[in-house]
């Protein structure tokens, strides 16, 4: 989908759920990551991730322009449009718009990954979610070396 067909897109949608025109620019944010899209205070303008786009298709894109006319459309009313107003909640409501969007695939957690550290000298045994330089650290209990016994996913 190029800006042409976006931007028409969004005033096309805030005219037939709204009943009111969209006055500023929509547009793809390629930086965008973790959130489908987000409405800008200052310009007015909506800034939309192309990346739920790819993934999940044009009706969660619309879901999401939805969202984010609430936003604008209650701002620009002078009314509740953060996520916390009952303003923006039964908007949200009436227009059939999501509160947050679909979670995008993320890269592997790290954080799943669990690593046991044995003291060589009392065996004492230390849990960490973080890989820990076993030539730089030493046991809190008697500075004895310490040693990788396992690692878990």
């Amino acid at each position: 989908m190029d800006q042409k067909r976006l931007q028409a897109l969004v005033e096309q949608i805030s005219i037939s759920t709204f009943g009111k025109p969209f006055r500023h620019t929509a547009f793809f944010n390629p930086r965008l990551r973790t959130t489908g899209g987000r409405y800008m205070l200052q310009t007015h303008n909506i800034e939309l991730n192309q990346k739920h786009y790819e993934q999940f298709g044009e009706e969660e894109l619309i879901a999401i322009i939805k969202h984010e006319l609430c936003h604008y459309h209650l701002h620009l009313e002078g009314k509740g449009y953060r996520h916390r107003d009952r303003d923006f909640r039964e908007l949200l409501q009436k227009v059939g718009a999501p509160r947050y969007c679909r979670p995008i695939g993320q890269k592997t957690d790290r954080s799943k990954t669990i690593y046991t550290y044995i003291c060589t000298s009392c065996g004492l045994t230390y849990t960490r979610k973080k890989r820990m330089n076993t030539d730089r650290y030493v046991c809190g209990n008697c500075r004895g070396r310490l040693k990788l016994a396992e690692q878990r996913r």
